[in-house]
């Protein structure tokens, strides 16, 4: 060998630069990051003199409660998110397993996990708080149904929930987290203390809430099938997790389904892990309710307090380096024709719909519009729904309609990503 040093310094500095590079890519990777892959906002319990009962039992005692999610985006481990948000006790949770559903419906405990919160397998959630777990080695792929068991050991006023959403959960007797069946537990409509499922998702993946009343909670739509315009948008696009915080009944301005969109927008949207832009639909029942026997006594809001709303939504997610979209808001002539509801509808109010449509198309103030009243409405007669769109109640789509929704909207609409495509 002529010159060792040199085959030394060729063979082992390469040997070395090699290292190098491998460990600086190491460091240059991302780490993988907590993205909201499902969502249910939660409310206060109303009062029983509104027109809606709740159909809710108004304690529970060494029960278990089972409700089964569909995660929007799939990751290598998730954590489990509680909320006792309108609660004035605490919330304490006796056991909490969670485990995939099988193509029937029921819960693969086999391949369960128990869910711990500081190591321990029993928690309480003081009032006005969430409670989040520890990470639990379970990787979901995108779209898998879970199942989550909580076993309620102590008395417990409901006080926080999420009503409707077209889903059910169960309520049984007795510590049945390990339980594969629960057949003779009674149906709730809605949720119960769980409030979202959080992923650690590859770290490109970015959130889009979906904030919004019914239409985004997904009413009309078929119960317990996940076809809310927020389950076809997550459909549609890889790298993108959807948290739905719609509340049926939900208003801009007023309370009684759940808090005034400005009081919530913070909770709801703005601290979801992972967010990069909110689609805002939202304002329909501030028009339809005063005079109705939702709020028979209450006077009409105008487009300007509308609008002054929006912009302090938009302001607050602009403050966050949140993108907004505002979603016009869809045709209701007719709405609940024929039921106790009757009078959500109106010439005035319709008039009061175009204004505000106007403002949203208009004005500039949002980041992106999604045009859905353009979308769903009949050109024969655009104050009412497009038949094919319509759930029957002319204020709520159903599946197509929803379908439908999901599909006018793109990455660019969203995100503002140039040049992107479906």
């Amino acid at each position: 060998m002529k010159n060792p040093a040199a085959f030394a310094c060729t063979h082992g500095c390469a040997l070395i630069l090699a290292l190098g590079l491998a460990v600086s890519a190491n460091a240059a990777a991302p780490p993988a990051r907590w993205v909201s892959s499902w969502f249910a906002s939660p409310q206060p319990l109303w009062d029983t003199d509104f027109i809606l009962p709740t159909g809710l039992p108004p304690s529970l005692h060494g029960h278990t409660v089972r409700e089964t999610v569909r995660l929007s985006s799939g990751g290598r481990r998730i954590r489990l998110v509680f909320s006792n948000r309108y609660g004035t006790a605490p919330l304490v949770l006796g056991e909490v397993r969670v485990a995939p559903v099988g193509p029937d419906g029921q819960a693969l405990l086999t391949a369960g996990h128990a869910v711990r919160f500081g190591g321990e397998r029993r928690a309480s959630v003081p009032p006005g708080a969430p409670l989040v777990s520890d990470p639990i080695e379970l990787a979901p792929a995108a779209f898998a149904r879970l199942a989550v068991s909580v076993f309620v050991p102590e008395p417990t006023p409901l006080r926080t929930f999420h009503w409707g959403a077209q889903q059910e959960a169960l309520v049984g007797k007795g510590n049945l987290t390990g339980a594969t069946a629960m057949a003779s537990a009674q149906r709730v409509p809605g949720r119960l203390f769980l409030s979202a499922v959080l992923a650690e998702a590859p770290p490109a993946t970015r959130t889009v809430v979906a904030f919004g009343d019914s239409i985004t909670d997904g009413n009309g739509s078929t119960p317990g099938a996940d076809r809310r315009w927020p389950d076809f948008l997550a459909q549609r696009f890889t790298g993108v997790a959807v948290a739905n915080a719609g509340i049926s009944g939900a208003r801009l301005l007023g309370d009684r389904m759940g808090v005034n969109a400005l009081a919530r927008f913070e909770q709801d949207v703005l601290s979801q892990p992972g967010v990069a832009a909110v689609v805002v639909l939202i304002g329909i029942n501030d028009i339809g309710w005063p005079g109705s026997p939702f709020a028979p006594s209450e006077r009409p809001t105008t487009a300007a307090r509308l609008i002054a709303g929006y912009r302090q939504l938009i302001a607050a997610a602009h403050a966050r380096n949140v993108r907004v979209v505002g979603a016009t808001l869809p045709p209701f002539e007719g709405a609940l024709r024929g039921t106790p509801f009757e009078g959500h509808y109106s010439p005035a109010k319709e008039r009061l719909r175009q204004e505000v449509n106007a403002w949203i198309r208009g004005a500039g103030a949002f980041d992106a519009v999604a045009d859905f009243d353009l979308l769903l409405r009949d050109p024969a007669r655009p104050s009412r729904m497009l038949p094919a769109y319509d759930s029957g109640d002319h204020l709520h789509p159903g599946d197509a309609g929803y379908r439908a929704m999901a599909g006018s909207m793109s990455l660019e609409m969203l995100f503002g990503d140039a040049g992107a495509s479906p």
